[in-house]
Formats: structure tokens, C-alpha cells, sequence
């Protein structure tokens, strides 16, 4: 799940909105659809290139399947889905389907740990290590050098000085360790090699260790807390923790393809939990989205000091703030990949809030650019 720095740099939705009883975040999706028909509903023409732009995706691609959603200040208007999402069943991928989402997971705990500093439990300059720190000595009572100096804010923003996910990445190491056995080992075996807040280092383990910074301050699972404080705010109900097989797959969920002899089965995603193990449909991410965005304060489930906060980008990377890569617009995203999986989330200052989601990764997988290509092809959106 490598980032990108910034969006120009990236190489790598008709929806039938039927039953009045579905809600669109904290909004009733009937006024949400009646809002909707204005200008911001792509025409039939629009639809129709919006269409072959993912169509021309998957052909070029040869991905299996792709799911999109678009939505413009806080307004559901695309979503769409093409392709297979089980070729042996030649079952076609819908926009319910849902999608390991990799580390589009990250925006999503970032926001229930500003959740936590907003409710008091926890301050982003609190130690994790140490006698004073959130975990204190669970995982380990002798720690390397800097260990001790590491805040919640460093993990936040992959400033905590290691456990880079450019090699030998600790969670994509010993499949059959359970969180703890995983942390206590990594502490041990893997010493930082920077002092805390000098050097950027994309850190899908510092992003482990807030999961469970998370449930120590929540006094819960992290999978309950975030579904009940952030996703059930957002009116999302159905995304999940993923499994690991695909014995385990869930209902309405892909089947994952690789290339290269990638194994897509071969991972604990359930471990992944903080960083890169919900599933979702792009839909669920974009409701999220627009209740983050900052657009507007009667929506958002986060105050706007803690969404300022959130995406203001520490000194070490002007271009990554606390679980979203950031630029001067500023728009706000994350993508994410895995071995059968690549996934994105973008924010816009022009009020888009757009998600894409494939069940493969592969060469040529610019999801980024397909979108903001779907989002140019309809002019009322002001792309």
C-alpha cells in the first residue's frame, strides 16, 4: 500500500437511488435524490461517456472488475460498477459490491482518533511507549533508543521515525502472529531509525499501533468502536473487517485477481485492521468523505479544528497530513493497493467527494487519473 506525494503524480460511477428509507449519511437519500436532479445528475450523453470511461479502464487494465461513486457537495450523483465480480460465476460486479479498500482504511481511523482527542481521551502529542505512554509497557519493558519519544501525532502522520512499508514491511511478516505477538516482536527486532518527528517514512504499522492506542483509550474493539462513533454516523452500515481466504469471503464481496503470481489469499488482512483491512463499497467511502470534508460544519462529524488539524501536513512531508496525502488547493486523498486490490478516496476544494475501487492491481491501474477523467466529463460538476 505504497502512497503518492501528491495527485499530479499519481501512475497508477448511473446509480438508481430507489428505496426512500436509505440515507445518505445524516441526510434522507429521497431529498438527497429530489436535490439531485438539478445539475449536478449527469445527462444521458454524460452517463453514457462516464460509461465508456470505465469500460476503456477495464480493457486497458484488464482488471476484473471496477466500482465508482461520485458525489458533489454532500449529493450521491454517479455510481456505477463494471466488469466481474466472480469470473467462475460470471457474476457481475454491482455498485453494492463490496471491495477490500487497502489503505483508504487510514482516513477512517485518523478520524476516530480525532474523535477520541475531541471526547478527551486522548491528546496527539500523548506518548505510546513508555511510563507515560498510552501503552506503556504492554507489548515490551526494554525499548530501543527514540521509542519512548513517539506520539500518537508521529504514527498520525508516519513521522515516528521507521517501520517503513518500503521493505520488509512488519505487516506483511509473520502471517500467523496475532497483534500483540506482532507489535512485541516488531519493538524488539525492528529499533527506529530516526529520532520521532525528523524523517516521513509511510508506516503501515504505525497505523497498527493506533488501532491499538484506539481500543486502549475506547475501552473497545477497534472494529466496534469505529463502526459505532464514525461509519454509523455516516449512515454506513454494512462495511466490515475483511477476512483472510477466500473461504471467508463475505456476501456481496469481490473475488480478488492477481497478476505475477501475487496471491491475494496469502495475507492476515484481518490484522490489518487500522491500516488497510475494512471492506466497503465506494458509496460507503464517499458518504464518509463528505461528512470529513470540511464543506460543511451541519454535516461533518468532526469539528472544523479537528478536520483543520487533520489536514494540515507535518514538517517532515508538506505532502502527507494525519491520514490524508494533502496539497496547496488543497484536495485531500489516499490510495491504497494489495495484491488483488487497488483503491482510492479523493476530496476536493470544488465540493467533489469521489471513490474507485478494483479487484486487481496490476500495471497501468491509474485510478486517479480515470476519475478525474470521469469527473471532467460531466461540466456541471466543476471538475
Amino acid at each position: 500500500m505504497n502512497p503518492i506525494t501528491r495527485r499530479s503524480s499519481l501512475k497508477r460511477m448511473a446509480f438508481a437511488v430507489g428505496a426512500s428509507t436509505l440515507q445518505f449519511g445524516l441526510r434522507q437519500w429521497s431529498t438527497i435524490a429530489a436535490e439531485a436532479e438539478g445539475e449536478a445528475k449527469p445527462t444521458a450523453a454524460e452517463s453514457a461517456k462516464l460509461a465508456e470511461i470505465g469500460r476503456e479502464f477495464l480493457e486497458s487494465t484488464k482488471a476484473a472488475g471496477l466500482s465508482v461513486a461520485i458525489a458533489r457537495h454532500g449529493q450521491l450523483v454517479y455510481a456505477e460498477a463494471f466488469g466481474l465480480a466472480d469470473k467462475a460465476a460470471s457474476e457481475k460486479v454491482t455498485p453494492e459490491h463490496l471491495f477490500r479498500i487497502c489503505s483508504v482504511t487510514k482516513p477512517i481511523t485518523s478520524a476516530a482518533v480525532f474523535l477520541l482527542v475531541e471526547q478527551g481521551k486522548l491528546k496527539l502529542d500523548d506518548f505510546v511507549f513508555g511510563r507515560k505512554g498510552m501503552l506503556g509497557a504492554a507489548f515490551s519493558d526494554v525499548y530501543h533508543s527514540f521509542l519512548d519519544q513517539v506520539t500518537i501525532h508521529h504514527l498520525l502522520t508516519h513521522t515516528a521515525g521507521g517501520w517503513s512499508n518500503h521493505e520488509n514491511d512488519p505487516m506483511f511478516t509473520h502471517p500467523q502472529m496475532n497483534h500483540h505477538e506482532l507489535i512485541a516482536w516488531t519493538l524488539k527486532n525492528r529499533p527506529l531509525e530516526n529520532a520521532p518527528g525528523t524523517h516521513y517514512a509511510y508506516s503501515n504499522f504505525g497505523y497498527c499501533l493506533l488501532g491499538r492506542v484506539l481500543e486502549n483509550a475506547a475501552g473497545k474493539p477497534y472494529e466496534e468502536f469505529v463502526r459505532a462513533n464514525i461509519l454509523a454516523k455516516c449512515g454506513i452500515q454494512n462495511m466490515r473487517i475483511a477476512g483472510n481466504t477466500l473461504a471467508e469471503r463475505a456476501p456481496k464481496e469481490v473475488v480478488y485477481y492477481t497478476q505475477q503470481g501475487e496471491d491475494a489469499y496469502g495475507m492476515n488482512v484481518r490484522r490489518m485492521d487500522s491500516h488497510g483491512g475494512w471492506i466497503a463499497t465506494p458509496s460507503d467511502i464517499v458518504k464518509f468523505a463528505c461528512h470529513v470534508d470540511g464543506l460543511d460544519a451541519r454535516e461533518n462529524i468532526l469539528t472544523p479544528q479537528s478536520i483543520k488539524l487533520m489536514t494540515t501536513a507535518a514538517s517532515a512531508n508538506p505532502g502527507y497530513a494525519s491520514g490524508w496525502l494533502v496539497n496547496s488547493v488543497p484536495n485531500w486523498w489516499h490510495d491504497g493497493n494489495l495484491p488483488g486490490s487497488v483503491s482510492l478516496v479523493v476530496r476536493t476544494a470544488r465540493g467533489l467527494c469521489w471513490a474507485a475501487f478494483a479487484n486487481m492491481r496490476g500495471p497501468g491501474m491509474d485510478l486517479d487519473g480515470m476519475m478525474w477523467k470521469m469527473a471532467k466529463a460531466v461540466p456541471s460538476w466543476k471538475a
